[in-house]
């Protein structure tokens, strides 16, 4: 038998994956992989059998279809006050990860290094490994999860060649500030380092802050890919459709890949989306408060558990310290948790490189309500460390 080598030793199946399947095994409550178990808007689901009743379902440009790129240009500029050319510099993709992937394989040769922050997700470094580059990890600040910029300052050298940011971050939820963006135009101007930001959670940020988009910024957008996800946006991450916006000269080298990853997404989808993305932006506009009651509501439920909850600016996860209850490992923990009590959670410590000494789980509260009440109600369950 030939010998076979793989470019990934060590790599196995997404925790993701892992847990979801356990959940379903277990007749668990599967809050572990980030999806919503609602559907998208009905506007939108009647605009995708719309499109594909009327005969546009062959393939689409490789950028992606001229309404969807006009729409996603416009709502940029309500968005973030940057006027893009929906040719020049928006891609529509086959999701964030095609995005992310692409890019990664355009701007990352061999010997080059990429910076990511730890906890970081799980795509990152197997893309920049297949390119032949180095990850070069940063663990974030806790308890916030913070930037250290001092040790990001002391990573840049020659082989630098890009930066891979998260934010609305997953796991944590942490989002960048205004003020993390202009430290890092200052510690990147004169360099030709890439910025690669990964937005797919842009708008699920909370308690009136405001997204901080690389595309806000004059400076850094101008060497930044910005990746966003309409699976987030509209609850439909089963369809795997996102965008990227750069500048042209980035958009055409991302181009040169993403042709050869995934040549074009899924035509009548791109059709309704461009429909609905002119008649309903009310709809992006309104998820800040959508998720952030989810959020209430279930850091509520959760207050009577023994768990600690943590901070949650964004995104739709919430991250819980579960010391109180047990000293195993997470993933050990995440397991017995998902076929003991009923309840399926993501161990954060899988998103490191070297996991600090803590006990930390992710739970998705993108869920019904009922959802999240039966599921908190088997957590309150759990019994406290005795004294």
């Amino acid at each position: 038998m030939t010998s076979l080598h793989s470019k990934l030793p060590g790599v196995g199946t997404t925790i993701f994956t892992v847990m979801s399947q356990l959940a379903q095994e277990c007749g668990a409550i599967n809050l572990s992989q980030g999806y919503p178990d609602f559907d998208p808007p009905p506007g939108l689901l009647d605009r995708v059998e719309f499109h594909l009743r009327r005969g546009g379902n062959q393939y689409a440009p490789m950028a992606g279809t001229p309404a969807l790129c006009r729409a996603i240009a416009g709502k940029t500029q309500a968005l973030y006050g940057r006027e893009v050319d929906p040719a020049e510099e928006i891609t529509v993709t086959s999701g964030a990860t095609e995005a992310l992937f692409a890019a990664v394989q355009a701007f990352v040769g061999p010997g080059q290094q990429a910076i990511i922050f730890d906890p970081a997700y799980d795509s990152y470094e197997p893309s920049i490994r297949l390119a032949g580059g180095e990850a070069v990890r940063i663990p974030l600040l806790a308890p916030d999860f913070a930037v250290d910029w001092d040790r990001v300052a002391h990573a840049i050298n020659d082989r630098t060649a890009l930066i891979i940011l998260n934010s609305p971050h997953n796991p944590t939820g942490a989002v960048l500030s205004a003020e993390d963006l202009d430290t890092l135009a200052l510690l990147l101007r004169d360099t030709p380092i890439k910025i690669l930001s990964d937005e797919v959670y842009e708008h699920i940020v909370f308690d009136g802050r405001t997204h901080q988009s690389m595309l806000r910024h004059d400076e850094l957008s101008l060497r930044s890919l910005v990746v966003s996800s309409f699976g987030k946006t509209f609850h439909a991450t089963g369809w795997k459709v996102g965008y990227m916006v750069a500048p042209p000269a980035l958009t055409a080298e991302f181009r040169k890949v993403h042709q050869f990853c995934q040549f074009c997404v899924v035509s009548p989808i791109q059709n309704a989306l461009a429909d609905f993305l002119q008649s309903d932006p009310g709809h992006y506009l309104g998820l800040p408060d959508f998720y952030q009651q989810k959020r209430d509501l279930f850091r509520r439920l959760m207050s009577r558990t023994p768990l600690q909850l943590l901070p949650a600016r964004g995104t739709y996860f919430q991250c819980v310290d579960y010391r109180g209850v047990s000293d195993e490992e997470d993933t050990g923990f995440a397991r017995r948790l998902t076929r003991e009590l009923g309840v399926a959670a993501i161990p954060v410590s899988v998103f490191y490189q070297h996991p600090p000494d803590q006990r930390i789980l992710r739970f998705c509260f993108a869920k019904d309500d009922a959802t999240l009440e039966r599921a908190a109600a088997k957590l309150a369950g759990l019994e406290p460390v005795s004294a």
